[in-house]
């Protein structure tokens, strides 16, 4: 910045030269730049209010300088403003946007205005220096053209002056401008901003806009057929997005994205004007849908620093199928609570509680939060990761000191260790609440001193010498829909840089340790499931009438088969003994009145075991015999398409005494004398399903029943499996 004595008033000539000079770059690479960069159409002018707010605005937030290198004196009372005025949407907007731009070029104005001789030639009152500044920047915008007005708008006196001066001093002041940007080498003063700022502004020009449904009033196919209507046409994702469309976000199933040009058309249509379509930032949304991961379904939800009411009315929208109540905390001003009960009525939400108490001043062991299982900490942050911060401010009613630190390129050391403190502070009362099972804490800031940090340092400093589980970092519960998500979320951290498409944002999910002999009911694994999105199209009510019937039918259903299948296994059992004594006894008769020769007995164990499934049969077609075989082989057997049983019940069987023919080998005696088989064999076998496996040896297959065995052949036509014994 040059200094007051390099600064000299010019004569009338030169300075009429200069602006010639300087209105032809005005018109042409200025105005072009400025447009092609920022997106910002041409300016007319704003209504009289508008200087006045943004006057007041301005001298807030403007940077205060060193008593040796103030140049201009800001008065310290504001101007006199309208209040219908100021809380019209439209002034509102207005003058935060013309009193944050200034903001961004204070140094080069007050430059201008000194080497134009505007100060301190001129004996204007100090408290005029902000509104005199505001105006000359939207002056400038205009490239230095006159204000249009409409007749019927009601001019305010001090306006007027200041317009007049500015006028009176139009030359000398473009002559300024044009040597401020040969200065600085710069098409435009847009130019000789930071890089940061003009990346933020660049990003802001093409954000889209995020709005979410209010499902409490009307279903997401419905806004999608309504508008199809109205000439919208939807495509797949964000990027696609182009003209008169629209795309579902891929982490919240509720927002839709929209160009941002498209707004003031939006905000003409009934969805928008019915409370079931609402614009917010997606960085809220991602922070309701995850509290909504973590509830039961009687679960309640404490809400500490929401800003926008927006935010605890999706929260409400979204758990409205359940038993659930918000909380919300910090409502200090009783005026607000009929404001407040009117738009969470027009919004179709019955479920929210306000408290008035701030939330470092609700204890833990407060009666109304005993079955608060969530909480949802939104602290006041730094902010950077916002790209339109003038939206942000108006909706999330943040504190207008965020202008100054976006116009600085970024906030100082010293604001953000109070930050820091300021947000451990309620992540550690946040949990001392013993009944809460998961806190959910989300900034804005792309700061690590306010997010990792302080995430970190509340986890280390727990005391561990209360009874109840201590908390643990959880991995996100969003989807993750890119490589680049899944690597930035390697640390369970979830975090989305600023970009063209979104603002930057921080979530961290903190959940307590399972306690090993807490059960957790069949309803609120399902609820969870229908939080994370796998039930869709399942819904977890109360059952009819008609499914009641249904369910007593399929337990006198179940009884009754599980009767018949005992009486059936009853019966397969008595046959099993009745046909092991027979056999039994059947055997004993025929050694008693055979004589065999010299065999070879082989005992079967008595530990030999069949095992019976505890289990009733579903099919009674099933042979008995099948289902009580041992599998102590596995042969790959054809697909048996009976239901598997568990086997708990054992039978024990009793000893067999298997009687086998002799084994005569070849040439073992005397050529000529051939052995002496007996006439009569019986042979005692064990009944088993048959079973082919490939690749196997085949078993020579045992002699039918009622045949009589083969008598009197010779050794040399016996047939071995293995014939080299």
């Amino acid at each position: 910045m040059p200094q007051p004595s390099e600064l000299q008033c010019l004569p009338d000539d030169s300075a009429e030269e200069l602006s010639q000079l300087a209105t032809l770059a005005l018109s042409g690479d200025e105005a072009s730049s400025e447009q092609d960069s920022r997106g910002v159409p041409e300016q007319t002018g704003y209504p009289d209010p508008v200087y006045i707010m943004a006057a007041n605005v301005f001298q807030g937030i403007r940077v205060e300088k060193s008593p040796e290198k103030v140049l201009i004196k800001y008065g310290n009372e504001p101007l006199p403003s309208l209040p219908a005025e100021s809380e019209d949407e439209f002034f509102q907007r207005s003058s935060y946007e013309l009193a944050f731009s200034t903001l961004k070029y204070q140094d080069i104005l007050e430059t201008l205005l000194i080497d134009s001789c505007i100060f301190p030639s001129t004996t204007i009152p100090d408290h005029l220096s902000s509104l005199i500044i505001v105006m000359l920047y939207d002056f400038q915008d205009r490239k230095f053209q006159s204000r249009l007005l409409s007749d019927h708008e009601e001019s305010i006196a001090e306006v007027q002056e200041v317009e007049n001066l500015l006028n009176s001093f139009r030359t000398k002041l473009a002559a300024s401008l044009a040597r401020c940007r040969i200065k600085h080498d710069a098409l435009s003063i847009y130019h000789i901003l930071p890089e940061t700022v003009r990346n933020q502004e660049l990003r802001a020009s093409t954000l889209p806009l995020y709005a979410w449904i209010n499902t409490c009033k009307i279903s997401p196919e419905e806004v999608y057929h309504r508008l199809k209507k109205k000439g919208y046409s939807k495509v797949k994702s964000a990027l696609h997005i182009e003209g008169k469309a629209f795309a579902v976000d891929q982490h919240c199933h509720d927002v839709l994205i929209f160009p941002s040009h498209l707004k003031s058309d939006l905000l003409n249509i009934d969805l928008f004007k019915d409370y079931k379509l609402i614009f917010q930032d997606k960085s809220r949304s991602l922070a309701v849908h995850s509290v909504k991961a973590l509830l039961n379904m009687d679960d309640d939800v404490l809400m500490v620093n929401t800003g926008s009411w927006y935010t605890v009315a999706h929260m409400s929208v979204l758990t409205s199928n359940n038993n659930s109540k918000i909380f919300v905390c910090g409502v200090q001003s009783q005026a607000k609570h009929p404001d407040l009960k009117k738009l969470f009525i027009n919004m179709g939400c019955k479920n929210i509680e306000i408290l008035h108490e701030t939330f470092p001043n609700i204890e833990s062991k407060d009666t109304r939060l005993q079955k608060v299982k969530a909480i949802l900490l939104l602290p006041r942050c730094s902010g950077l990761g916002i790209s339109n911060p003038v939206e942000f401010i108006l909706n999330e009613h943040e504190d207008m000191d965020l202008l100054k630190d976006f116009s600085q390129g970024g906030a100082s050391e010293d604001k953000l260790h109070v930050l820091a403190q300021q947000q451990y502070a309620q992540l550690t009362h946040a949990m001392k609440f013993t009944k809460a099972q998961a806190v959910v804490y989300c900034t804005c800031s792309v700061y690590p001193e306010e997010n990792e940090a302080v995430v970190k340092k509340a986890l280390e400093c727990q005391d561990h010498g209360t009874k109840v589980q201590p908390y643990r970092l959880s991995p996100p519960v969003l989807p993750l829909c890119s490589l680049q998500e899944i690597q930035l979320t390697a640390d369970k951290f979830f975090r989305m840089e600023p970009s063209e498409l979104t603002n930057g944002c921080f979530l961290s999910v903190l959940t307590r340790e399972r306690d090993p002999s807490e059960t957790v009911s069949v309803k609120d694994v399902l609820a969870r499931a229908a939080a994370k999105g796998l039930l869709e199209g399942i819904e977890l009510g109360k059952s009819s009438k008609r499914e009641k019937k249904k369910k007593k039918s399929r337990t006198l259903l179940q009884k009754a088969s599980a009767t018949d299948s005992n009486r059936i296994q009853a019966k397969i059992a008595e046959f099993l003994s009745r046909e092991t004594n027979t056999g039994a006894n059947w055997s004993q008769a025929l050694t008693t009145k055979t004589c065999p020769p010299p065999k070879s007995t082989v005992q079967v164990a008595s530990s030999t075991q069949v095992r019976r499934p505890s289990k009733t049969a579903t099919n009674p077609l099933v042979p008995a015999l099948l289902k009580n075989t041992s599998p102590s082989r596995t042969y790959g057997r054809p697909p048996n398409f009976a239901r598997p049983r568990p086997e708990d019940r054992m039978l024990v069987l009793k000893p067999v005494e298997i009687v086998l023919p002799p084994v005569t080998f070849p040439f073992s005696t005397p050529q000529g004398i051939r052995p002496q088989i007996p006439t009569q064999h019986f042979y005692c076998r064990w009944v088993r399903p048959k079973i082919v496996v490939p690749g196997y040896l085949s078993v020579p297959s045992t002699s039918k029943k009622g045949e009589k065995p083969k008598e009197n052949l010779p050794s040399s036509l016996l047939r071995h499996r293995r014939p080299w014994l």
